[in-house]
């Protein structure tokens, strides 16, 4: 009888620990985002339908989400297409380096704003330096003054 018994102990411990590594297997399963559980092409079209500041956001969610979302260069094409519009010049330039759609969207997506700012005219009244504002201004080089300055010219 003592007999038996050790063995029904030891057959619920190692039954007890196969319910734990399932437990745990389970757990792992459970926790794993949609851009694991989903085919690339559908999470690649879902990351698609976010505007930039959703992307980034994304893209520090979590491991895989930054993995796919920093790998997915086309991902960020249509953004720096949209940035070109105002950043042409600087757009061109960094494809001709060689920089990939994201590099070039981080390289130049505050420039453009700021450039953007200027060439429409919200800071044509501006009186002295010290009426910029400071907070938004943007380091740029001297062909993109030239082309604000000649926007303003035109005004």
């Amino acid at each position: 009888m003592q007999k038996s018994l050790k063995r029904n102990n030891n057959s619920r411990v190692s039954g007890i620990k196969l319910n734990s590594v399932d437990a745990e297997k389970e757990k792992k399963e459970s926790q794993k985002t949609f851009v694991e559980l989903l085919p690339p092409e559908v999470t690649f079209k879902i990351f698609s339908q976010l505007d930039i500041r959703s992307l980034c956001r994304a893209s520090i969610t979590c491991r895989s989400w930054n993995y796919t979302v920093r790998n997915s260069d086309s991902l960020w094409k249509p953004h720096c297409l949209t940035l070109r519009a105002v950043c042409q010049r600087e757009v061109d330039d960094d494809l001709e380096s060689g920089y990939s759609w994201r590099v070039i969207l981080l390289r130049n997506y505050q420039k453009s704003k700021v450039k953007h700012e200027w060439l429409s005219g919200r800071y044509s009244n501006i009186c002295s330096p010290l009426s910029l504002p400071e907070k938004i201004m943007y380091p740029m080089d001297v062909d993109t003054w030239g082309e604000i300055l000649e926007a303003e010219l035109e005004r």
